[in-house]
């Protein structure tokens, strides 16, 4: 799971993920707007327009580098990244969320990653460091990956299997606990620590697990078949170490590149300098343009600060954008309406879905719940955070960035997007309930503040009365996380690892998962959902498995009703117009940083 910035949880992803044909992944385009470079459309009432754009499984040619050229792009000069939150893990193996996953991309190579054309915005899975994106034998269950000859790290040193091999024996390690955990239990099982505990001890793992028959060839012996591979392969921490350079938990402040840019200076919190890697060959790399000499990215800068300097762009921020942070919700008024920054902004959907969770282990009666929906004032939230720019209205388990996304609506909250107090009052009644008291439970910030006094009078209006609670904001989702803990609401979000609900429902709504720290925050358990995900996680047709993910979500949201699902998350924020070459990483949610040049 990514989620959308460092402020919240990383939680662990689902430890089986559904099995997708091995063809491609197609996101289906819901709103007006083409797909541009930058993903700039025209501003309005309700800010630019964004786009979705389609992702496709690419052959060998796609792989071979160098990327796709940049039309009037030069080398040379400083690009900057302006960020509200620190760095949590520069360890590729530990980074998760989108905000660390995409600056990894600066000086981590993967397996596979997404090409993304400069010009129209296709994004296309192809070879990273491998020649292409896997072959597949044993029905599945056996991958194998070749390495593209000329690889080196930043002393020069060539890049070999055994230090993939090696690169994916450290994720077993006992702290390597932030990142993605697909890959591992693959190979070993859902206890795969209990299986192997990592490279330290001596040991490696039995090439029954992982082979390398010579020193550019990696097979991969999953327990099961997994046709979804290529995918899993662009999450961080699907490439190399050099073992010589391995510090163990220490590798999280000063990993060892091989991808365009290598780590000048590292100030937690504060910055991170990124140089140009000389020994990095940009004719084995098609996903990296690289132009820029030097990357300063600035970290720890607070809203609307952030938004307001890349709105002035005085100075170096003329060369500076946001990879991660959207605009502040205060500005977001004024760049969705001002024709001066539209030439340089960023409109797009992200893949997170936002959702008030409803704690189904207290809130016990659906009628309830589906009391708490229709009383939800879907239009006033999203108001408080910004407005459309910021996120869509939201009706569905599923957003627009995931394979076979049909927007569905039991509820009908478009047509009363203010909430329908009366139709609540009738639930409640139907379920003899009488003087209804809740407890909602909000990250002690301005704008959760905001929502928080925005709930509290709508649901006085279907007779609920409110009680609202700001809890630590840095502990957040520890404590929603719970299984006893003392909230009837609480807000949290959720990114498809890959455009795939299997990477969405899973992990959120199987009760067999539920313990303290878990990701299905509501607390459903229903016996009938957790089969129907074990049916569907073993079809292997792609456009089948995704009719059913979306039967199970709407079968999910109208008679469990376990989260009240609000917004489609955007990213929509201005850069300086110093830079050129701006795309967007669909999947990651963030923008692209390959192809960025200084002009």
């Amino acid at each position: 799971m990514r989620l959308r910035n460092s402020t919240a949880r990383t939680a662990r992803a689902r430890c089986g993920a559904a099995l997708l044909a091995a063809t491609a992944l197609t996101l289906s385009a819901c709103s007006a707007g083409g797909g541009t470079g930058g993903g700039a459309g025209g501003g309005g009432a309700d800010g630019a327009k964004a786009s979705v754009q389609s992702v496709t499984l690419g052959t060998a040619a796609d792989s071979v580098g160098p990327a796709t050229a940049v039309a009037g792009a030069r080398k040379g000069g400083t690009a900057y990244d302006l960020e509200q939150n620190g760095i949590n893990h520069l360890d590729p193996a530990q980074a998760y969320i989108n905000q660390e996953q995409i600056i990894g991309q600066l000086f981590s190579r993967q397996l596979t990653n997404y090409r993304i054309d400069p010009r129209t915005g296709k994004t296309t899975l192809v070879g990273d460091l491998a020649t292409d994106t896997g072959e597949s034998s044993d029905g599945g269950r056996t991958w194998t990956y070749h390495l593209k000859p000329g690889l080196t790290w930043q002393d020069g040193t060539p890049i070999t299997s055994a230090q993939v091999k090696y690169g994916f024996e450290r994720l077993y390690a006992s702290f390597e606990t932030a990142g993605p955990q697909y890959v591992q239990t693959w190979l070993s099982g859902q206890d795969f620590r209990k299986a192997y505990q990592g490279p330290y001890s001596g040991r490696s793992l039995p090439d029954s697990v992982i082979a390398t028959p010579d020193s550019r060839t990696v097979v991969f012996h999953f327990l099961a078949p997994h046709p979804d591979t290529p995918y899993a392969m662009a999450l961080s921490g699907s490439g190399p170490v050099l073992p010589a350079k391995d510090t163990e938990a220490k590798y999280d402040s000063a990993p060892f590149s091989d991808g365009p840019y290598e780590i000048a200076d590292y100030q937690p919190g504060k910055q991170l300098l990124l140089r140009r890697n000389p020994h990095w060959d940009p004719r084995t790399d098609p996903v990296r343009d690289a132009y820029p000499d030097e990357w300063d990215i600035e970290l720890g800068i607070a809203q609307p600060g952030l938004t307001e300097r890349l709105m002035q762009q005085a100075g170096h921020d003329k060369d500076a954008l946001a990879l991660v942070a959207p605009a502040d919700p205060t500005q977001t008024p004024l760049i969705a309406t001002g024709a001066q920054y539209r030439s340089r902004l960023v409109s797009q959907y992200q893949p997170f879905v936002d959702v008030f969770n409803i704690n189904t282990s207290r809130v016990k009666d659906e009628r309830v719940r589906q009391a708490l929906m229709y009383a939800f004032p879907m239009r006033q939230v999203q108001t408080a955070l910004g407005g459309a720019p910021q996120g869509d209205l939201a009706t569905d388990l599923i957003g627009p960035t995931v394979a076979g996304f049909q927007a569905a609506d039991p509820f009908g909250k478009l047509a009363e997007p203010g909430g329908d107090p009366a139709k609540a009052k009738q639930l409640l009644k139907q379920a003899g309930v009488t003087h209804l008291k809740l407890t909602y439970a909000y990250a002690d910030q301005a704008r959760w503040q905001t929502v928080a006094r925005t709930l509290q009078s709508a649901f006085a209006k279907a007779g609920i009365d409110l009680q609202t609670t700001a809890i630590d904001s840095t502990s957040y989702y520890t404590l929603v996380g719970k299984v006893n803990n003392p909230y009837d609401l609480y807000r949290t979000g959720w990114g498809a690892d890959w455009p795939s609900a299997s990477t969405v429902i899973p992990p959120t709504m199987d009760g067999r998962l539920i313990a303290d720290g878990d990701t299905d925050y509501a607390h459903l358990n229903d016996p009938y959902v957790n089969a129907a995900i074990d049916r569907i996680e073993k079809i292997t047709d792609l456009s089948q498995q995704a009719v059913q993910w979306q039967q199970l979500a709407q079968y999910i949201l109208k008679n469990d009703t376990p989260v009240i699902p609000y917004e489609y998350d955007k990213y929509f924020n201005v850069h300086g117009d110093g830079l050129g070459g701006v795309t967007y990483n669909s999947p990651l949610g963030a923008i692209n940083p390959n192809t960025v040049y200084v002009k």
